[in-house]
């Protein structure tokens, strides 16, 4: 027996040193952690459990009989994440560049229906070459296989997507299905053709970073949802972010212990949201007033920087939280801003947490670029997206809640349970300016001054049909709070939402606009 449990202890010493020492010190010369260190970053010490630790590829062709594969590139098991268990895998660079073959992506493919059985988030660490050339079809089948997973669980359990190194051709598809994608910045990469390819195909000239780094995906193409400066605040950003988020669609978020009261003093929210509608502020600051100690998760902060998307909590329980930022395109909703929004607003409703919104809003971006680009299908998105979730819905109108944006900010017109409005809200067809010269035009151009003419219209105008008492009164607003009420206003009416349940016809399921 002594024989054999020297030849366990000696398998395991092999398989675990993964492409060998030179390979994990160049690894570490890249800056880059190992597969190994990676899970021991995410997981509880001492509560990682890997599956598959012998697996070997099978391939004979080109060489590949004489190729060693220590656990096929890939680490993969389970474990605890702050006493939750997490279903994850690991790509090993220093073994086969982390290349999936047939058998890397069968242990891949374990922990995914494992995942799903077990009603357990699903981690996927991408560091790999990418298809394993030697193996043909059997890798491409092997990603397909990976994305229809995707999709399954899409919706069932937290998909989270980590690119510490790249991640290229199909290899990103299974990020791009996933409910998160986090980079760490300079040694993570994605893109469908890389920059040779490029060159060669258009002649233009773009560098690995330039073309699928952090920064890019953070900044230009929204693909990453948060970057980091080192895999050790990323690791440490993974942990933070599984706080706010359920096992399962079944199951509620892990609840923290309120700390802030309610009734607390919150006189500073009253300076916040200038009564000049035409003043900017920044909506987190507002955020950050309503949130338990101030802490709040912004998600795709550098992406459509015109909308707030990020989680908190309001007594101890997850909230995602949505806001048009009037710092910036002065809170007008565009493209971009719409697929950012609508994809939060239906990750919240699959796992059951509440959505509470943040409007001011003159509505969406006019221009030939957005008209042209699809601002229609786009926008469309949103309004889709609100109507269709059942989770609680709170908005809180802040100032300017015009026209069709108005609408599409989940207003009371597309299911919002609570419609809450400070008193410098003003909810309208369109502001007070721009309406006055419609309507007023005649009286204006007839008067002996007609610039003190119109700015009496104006206010006539805002006092009778833009102020929030207007839509008090026809009931589209259920409450004008004082802003210091805001917290106690907003965690009463989650608390009597709590048990909200809502029906919708029975179908397949609907088609989204794209």
């Amino acid at each position: 027996m002594t024989d054999r449990l020297q030849e366990l202890a000696g398998r395991r010493r092999k398989t675990m040193a993964g492409g060998g020492e030179k390979r994990v010190e160049r690894q570490h010369a890249l800056g880059k952690w190992t597969a190994r260190e990676r899970v021991d970053a995410l997981f509880d010490p001492g509560t990682f459990v890997e599956l598959d630790l012998f697996t070997t590829h099978r391939s004979t062709l080109f060489g590949m009989d004489r190729a060693e594969s220590p656990a096929d590139g890939v680490v993969t098991g389970y474990g605890a994440v702050e006493g939750r268990l997490v279903y994850a895998y690991a790509q090993d660079f220093t073994v086969l560049g982390g290349s999936l073959g047939e058998m890397h992506a069968g242990k891949i493919h374990k922990v995914q229906d494992l995942a799903l059985k077990s009603g357990a988030p699903i981690v996927g660490i991408a560091d790999s070459g990418g298809a394993r050339i030697q193996e043909g079809i059997d890798a491409l089948n092997g990603y397909g296989e990976i994305f229809r997973r995707n999709t399954l669980a899409s919706g069932v359990v937290p998909q989270i997507s980590v690119i510490v190194g790249p991640a290229a051709g199909g290899a990103v598809y299974s990020p791009a299905i996933t409910d998160f994608v986090l980079m760490a910045e300079g040694i993570g990469q994605m893109y469908i053709t890389g920059p040779q390819v490029i060159e060669s195909v258009t002649g233009e000239k773009v560098s690995h970073e330039e073309l699928g780094g952090a920064h890019t995906h953070a900044r230009r193409s929204g693909n990453a949802h948060l970057t980091f400066a080192t895999e050790q605040e990323l690791f440490a950003g993974l942990r933070r972010l599984l706080r706010f988020l359920p096992s399962n669609n079944l199951a509620s978020p892990p609840q923290a212990e309120p700390k802030d009261p309610l009734e607390g003093s919150a006189e500073r929210l009253r300076g916040v949201v200038p009564e000049d509608a035409n003043k900017p502020y920044d909506v987190r600051d507002v955020i950050q007033g309503l949130v338990d100690q101030g802490d709040f998760l912004e998600l795709q902060p550098e992406f459509a920087r015109n909308l707030v998307i990020g989680f908190g909590r309001v007594e101890g329980h997850a909230v995602a939280i949505i806001g048009n930022q009037p710092k910036v395109l002065a809170g007008c909703l565009d493209i971009d801003a719409s697929d950012k929004l609508a994809r939060f607003v239906r990750f919240a409703d699959a796992f059951s947490i509440p959505v509470i919104t943040f409007v001011d809003t003159p509505g969406y971006l006019p221009g030939t670029k957005q008209e042209y680009g699809g601002i229609i299908r786009h926008g469309a998105k949103v309004l889709y997206a609100y109507s269709e979730a059942t989770v609680p819905k709170v908005s809180v109108v802040l100032r300017k809640a015009y026209g069709g944006a108005y609408l599409a900010m989940c207003s009371r017109s597309l299911g919002a349970d609570a419609v809450l409005a400070f008193p410098t809200a003003e909810v309208a067809v369109m502001g007070p300016d721009g309406a006055a010269n419609i309507i007023f035009r005649g009286e204006i151009e007839g008067a002996e001054d007609p610039v003190a003419e119109r700015k009496r219209l104006v206010e006539t105008y805002r006092a009778e049909f833009a102020s929030p008492y207007v839509a008090a009164a026809h009931g589209y607003v259920d409450q004008v709070i004082d802003p210091a009420e805001l917290r106690p206003a907003v965690a009463r009416t989650l608390w009597a939402l709590r048990q909200k349940r809502e029906e919708r016809p029975a179908k397949k399921h609907g088609n989204i606009p794209l």
